[in-house]
């Protein structure tokens, strides 16, 4: 297997090799149990959200083998971004347990990993590594907009930190996986359609993700689940969805998968908001 090395024109972003916060700055005693305890959407956001992170390390695995040429990028991955998500669940974990102490992560979170870990497969990813750090692009995208959200939703104040601390992660790791992607692509000419043809990709495979399988099993295992006055899945899922459409910021998200395309400026500004004003529409249907 040959090792490549990124261009001569490559600095590596700054890299500490620590995590910029810990689980120990977190005073989850201070949470507002009353304030949060009973907000459905805040339990299947935070829950679910718990069960991603958690399970990042496999993730991870397969994307350290994908890009085992590349060194520089598999050292990041592997000792850098996996400590910062598993540290994500840990935190998450903490709080659903000091939030809602009668639902039983353990086993919700077994029962959801059993089924991620069967579709989490290196198959899944990219085959050109150029283009997976154009995927990596959009999910960070994902996931920090997601967090901002659930930061302006919070109603307990250690929620609202603990989501800003995990955006302001992801807004990070967004800024390294396209710093990749642009030396990768200086150095293989991927072009401007095949990049826009892997965010497509991408973007559709978020209408079936994670957060769907997580979604299941955190509704599957709520309490009280024999009560049987709970809404079906279905129902709950919708409202979640509608909720973070309508409050999700999306004209940063549309700056954030726009960067990749490499747009000329001009054409960049003038397309910002009709693509904003679509994706808003599509959410809302």
């Amino acid at each position: 297997m040959q090792s490549h090395s990124l261009p001569s024109s490559w600095q590596a972003p700054p890299r500490s090799g620590a995590q910029r916060w810990t689980l120990e700055q977190i005073d989850f005693s201070r949470t507002n149990v009353g304030a949060v305890h009973d907000v459905d959407h805040l339990f299947y956001l935070v829950v679910t959200a718990s069960f991603i992170e958690s399970g990042s390390d496999t993730y991870t695995r397969n994307l350290v083998a994908h890009f085992a040429d590349w060194p520089e990028i598999a050292d990041w991955l592997e000792h850098q971004w996996q400590p910062e998500e598993l540290q994500h669940g840990r935190a998450l974990r903490t709080y659903v347990e000091t939030v809602w102490p009668e639902f039983d992560w353990p086993a919700a979170y077994a029962a959801f990993f059993d089924e991620y870990s069967r579709l989490c497969t290196v198959d899944e990813l990219e085959d050109d590594r150029t283009l997976e750090l154009v995927a990596r692009c959009v999910v960070e995208t994902g996931t920090a907009t997601y967090y901002e959200t659930l930061r302006d939703l919070a109603v307990d104040p250690v929620l609202a930190d603990l989501a800003e601390r995990i955006r302001a992660d992801e807004v990070r790791h967004y800024k390294y996986f396209f710093r990749y992607f642009k030396r990768l692509r200086e150095a293989r000419g991927t072009t401007r359609l095949q990049v826009v043809g892997a965010l497509r990709r991408r973007l559709i495979e978020l209408r079936d993700s994670d957060t769907d399988v997580a979604l299941r099993h955190a509704w599957q295992h709520r309490p009280h689940a024999d009560a049987g006055d709970d809404p079906p899945l279905d129902q709950v899922a919708n409202r979640l969805y509608q909720l973070l459409g309508a409050r999700l910021p999306l004209d940063q998200a549309v700056k954030m998968l726009l960067r990749p395309v490499d747009l000329p400026h001009r054409l960049e500004h003038l397309i910002e908001k009709p693509i904003t004003r679509l994706a808003r529409r599509v959410l809302a249907a």
